[in-house]
């Protein structure tokens, strides 16, 4: 309940802080401010986060990465062919453990608006999680850092989980984020499926 509690008051000050970062910009609040609109301490909030710009991009929380990597890791290595589906059947679990929203992306879109330079992070956030995924596929696979397997299937996610992301956020859109994530992969196995070579009538 604890651990749930922290998570809670986390996501509270992301929200608020890509509110006032979009109405306001960086400066133009104080962490005090931030603070007295969630109901924590300021000596509170950098127990969360280590500034205002690390509270507008958002935590990774240590729980929900080690809960992800211990069962991707526990199914153990059953060949590269099966990496890429355990590894959305558990991105699938994990959005549903989240609160991502058309609402919630749209307040961070409009804090990198209103402060450019936080993409810069938003950006760097991202490589490493990817640094993270390549490590954990390797260390399940008993490759190198450096295996261009383990490159490739991350690679892969990344563009699903982007394309997947876009198209569940857009307004029009009524289908879960499973089933767009789903219909995505189906498509690069269509494409990247071997073809019979083509015969060449005499």
């Amino acid at each position: 309940m604890r651990q749930r509690r922290m998570v809670r008051t986390a996501e509270q000050l992301t929200v608020v802080s890509r509110r006032l970062t979009a109405s306001h910009g960086l400066n133009g609040f104080t962490v005090e401010q931030l603070c007295d609109e969630v109901g924590i301490s300021r000596r509170t909030f950098f127990n969360y986060f280590p500034s205002k710009e690390e509270a507008v991009i958002g935590a990774v929380h240590g729980e929900d990465v080690e809960r992800f990597a211990t069962e991707f890791l526990d199914r153990g290595s059953r060949g590269w062919s099966v990496v890429i589906d355990d590894l959305i059947e558990l991105v699938k679990v994990q959005f549903d453990r989240t609160d991502l929203s058309p609402e919630s992306h749209a307040q961070l879109i409009a804090a990198i608006d209103r402060e450019p330079k936080l993409l810069t992070r938003f950006l760097g956030a991202g490589r490493e999680r990817e640094r993270q995924a390549i490590e954990m596929i390797a260390a399940r696979e008993g490759v190198g850092l450096d295996d261009p397997r383990a490159e490739a299937i991350v690679g892969i996610l990344s563009a699903l989980l982007r394309t997947a992301g876009e198209r569940y956020l857009d307004p029009k859109n009524t289908q879960p984020f499973g089933v767009i994530l789903d219909t995505a992969l189906d498509a690069v196995r269509t494409v990247l499926a071997p073809t019979q070579p083509r015969k060449v009538h005499a």
